[in-house]
């Protein structure tokens, strides 16, 4: 069995309020019975891509299990690389092929630097190409990007999600290993189809957003008081994925009586 932890939108913030709930999350992981293989974190790591935001985010998120990010529409590349990724400051798109397991995560940078909306530029379609025809022939894949590549009935991830999707729709429905695309953004757990695939949408640490039968445009409101949530994908001896959304409570750890 191969367990992958998914955290998104932690929105790092310089505040008190989004660490400790990041803090509480990654303390969860690391005791639960069968810890994760590796924990990815799906975009919007901070708030406004501020070095300082980073340094946080860095100081948190350090555990002992493999912990692999990608940008979303708030991060800043060039920081993200420094701080996170103790590479040399870029804005080249941060793509990354990481071998968890017996699988392959394909992690893709959707973001637009300066835009809330996504794309896969070129240069990351050429580099997925490369990365697929790398990975060995009988390992199952996922792919994780920030921004979903498909409507969520969301009044305002809808508008600020993956543009021209049927890119890469064409690639994912061609390549029978993949397995599921996983991706944030939305600020609450969402699943999906896409290209004949689950769509495996994360929630956020910070906050949740409602959908079209929740909100009233254009009033945007986050909701700050439920506590973080987070995906737990399991991939079984079988090759089958199963997804579990699992909160994390903020007032304690909850023991679970026998029945």
């Amino acid at each position: 069995m191969i367990l992958v932890a998914q955290v998104s939108d932690t929105h790092f913030d310089l505040g008190i309020r989004n660490t400790e709930r990041v803090e509480t999350v990654m303390r969860f992981l690391g005791e639960l019975r069968r810890r994760p293989d590796a924990i990815l974190v799906t975009g919007d790591v901070t708030e406004s891509g501020k070095p300082e935001q980073y340094a946080d985010a860095r100081t948190a998120l350090t555990t002992d299990i493999p912990v692999y990010a990608i940008p979303g529409n708030h991060d800043d590349r060039a920081h993200f690389r420094a701080m996170l990724l103790d590479q040399p400051a870029s804005d080249e798109p941060i793509n990354q092929v990481r071998r968890i397991g017996g699988s392959t995560v394909i992690l893709l940078d959707s973001t637009v630097p300066g835009e809330p909306g996504g794309r896969l530029c070129e240069t990351t379609y050429e580099w997925l190409r490369e990365a697929l025809d790398a990975a060995p022939a009988d390992t199952p894949i996922l792919l994780a990007l920030h921004h979903p590549p498909a409507r969520l009935s969301s009044p305002v991830v809808d508008e600020i999600a993956l543009a021209e999707p049927e890119r890469l729709a064409e690639i994912v429905a061609g390549d029978d290993r993949i397995l599921a695309v996983l991706s944030g953004h939305a600020h609450s757990p969402a699943a999906t189809t896409f290209a004949g695939r689950p769509l495996l949408i994360a929630p956020s640490t910070a906050s949740v957003l409602g959908g079209a039968w929740e909100l009233e445009m254009p009033h945007r409101v986050m909701d700050y008081a439920p506590d973080p949530a987070i995906a737990l994908h399991v991939i079984d001896e079988s090759g089958r994925l199963t997804t579990h959304f699992r909160s994390v409570s903020m007032a304690g750890r909850v023991t679970v009586q026998p029945i």
